[in-house]
C-alpha cells in the first residue's frame, strides 16, 4: 500500500539483458514507501542497471516490478512521473561549468514546463517564481545544503564543490518536484568514512521524510531498510564482468520473513532487509 508521498517498492524475477548479456537477473524485493534501498556491489556489476530499471529508465527482459503503484515495463513512462535522479553518472551528471544557482533555476524552470495542470498554466509569472524559490529553499533543506558556506554562496561553480556538496546538491536538484521515488548513483565514491556517514544520514533522512531512495553503493549501511547485494566467488571476485544472475533474501514479495543468503546460492545478488 503506497503513501500519498513514497512509492512502494516490489519487484518478482526482474532481469534486465543487454549487449553483453544479463546486466542482472532474478530481483525479489518487496519495499516500503520511504524505505532506503542499498544496491551494493562493485563497478560494472549491473547495480546502477537496476537502478535505472526501478526508475523507469531502462526496459527490463523479463519478470515484472511495481513501483508506486505501476507495473514495469509496461507503465515506464508513468514510473518516470513521479521519478527522479540524483547523480547517476552518464545519465544525470551535473554540469561543472554551472553555477549552484543555474543548476537549481535551471530544475525549477523544467518543473513548470512538464506540469502541465490548467492550475499551473493559471498562475501568474509572480506566483511561479515565488513557488520556484520556495521549492528550491525546501530542497536544499531536506538536502543540507547551505548556500551560505559554499565558497561563492549559490554563484559556486559545481567544479568547485567538494564530492558531499556535489552530492547533496544532485539530491536537492532531484527534490526539487517532490518526488515518491529518487535514484542516486556511487553514492560513497571517494568518500572518506566521516563524508561516507555523512552521506548515509542524508538518504536516510529523505526516506524518513518519506520519499524513497534508491542508492547505488560499495558498501551499504546497516540502517538500510532493503540491501540488494553481488556475490563474488570464494576468491573475492566478481562472476562475471557482466551480471548474470541475482536473487534475494530477505523480504519479497509474498514473504515478510528474513531468509538466509544460502537460499540465493549460484545468484550474483542477494537482498537483505531490516527487521
Amino acid at each position: 500500500m503506497d503513501s500519498p508521498h513514497g512509492a512502494g517498492v516490489s519487484a518478482e524475477d526482474f532481469g534486465l539483458k543487454g549487449p553483453r548479456g544479463w546486466a542482472f537477473r532474478g530481483v525479489r524485493l518487496d519495499a516500503a514507501p520511504g524505505s532506503l534501498i542499498a544496491v551494493e556491489g562493485p563497478s560494472g556489476s549491473g547495480r546502477t542497471c537496476l537502478l535505472l530499471a526501478l526508475t523507469g529508465c531502462m526496459k527490463p527482459a523479463e519478470g515484472h516490478a511495481e513501483v508506486g503503484g505501476e507495473r514495469l515495463p509496461r507503465r515506464m513512462a508513468a514510473v518516470r512521473r513521479f521519478s527522479a535522479l540524483g547523480q547517476v553518472s552518464g545519465v544525470s551528471e551535473l554540469d561543472p561549468a554551472l553555477t549552484v544557482a543555474e543548476h537549481l533555476r535551471e530544475r525549477a524552470l523544467l518543473g513548470r514546463w512538464f506540469d502541465g495542470s490548467v492550475r499551473a498554466l493559471l498562475r501568474s509569472p509572480a506566483e511561479r517564481r515565488a513557488e520556484a524559490k520556495a521549492a528550491i529553499a525546501r530542497a536544499l533543506k531536506e538536502a543540507g545544503l547551505d548556500l551560505g558556506a559554499l565558497p561563492k554562496g549559490e554563484r559556486t561553480s559545481v567544479r568547485d564543490l567538494e564530492r558531499l556538496e556535489a552530492l547533496r546538491l544532485s539530491v536537492a536538484l532531484a527534490l526539487i518536484g517532490r518526488p515518491r521515488l529518487i535514484g542516486v548513483d556511487d553514492i560513497d565514491l571517494k568518500l572518506s568514512d566521516a563524508e561516507r556517514a555523512e552521506a548515509w544520514a542524508l538518504l536516510r533522512s529523505v526516506a524518513d521524510a518519506g520519499t524513497t531512495v534508491i542508492a547505488v553503493c560499495s558498501q551499504a549501511p546497516g540502517d538500510a531498510d532493503i540491501t540488494v547485494r553481488s556475490t563474488e566467488d570464494a576468491h573475492g571476485i566478481p562472476t562475471d564482468d557482466v551480471r548474470t544472475d541475482m536473487s534475494t533474501t530477505g523480504p519479497v514479495p509474498g514473504d515478510g520473513a528474513r531468509q538466509n543468503d544460502e537460499e540465493g546460492a549460484g545468484d550474483a545478488f542477494a537482498e537483505t532487509g531490516r527487521a
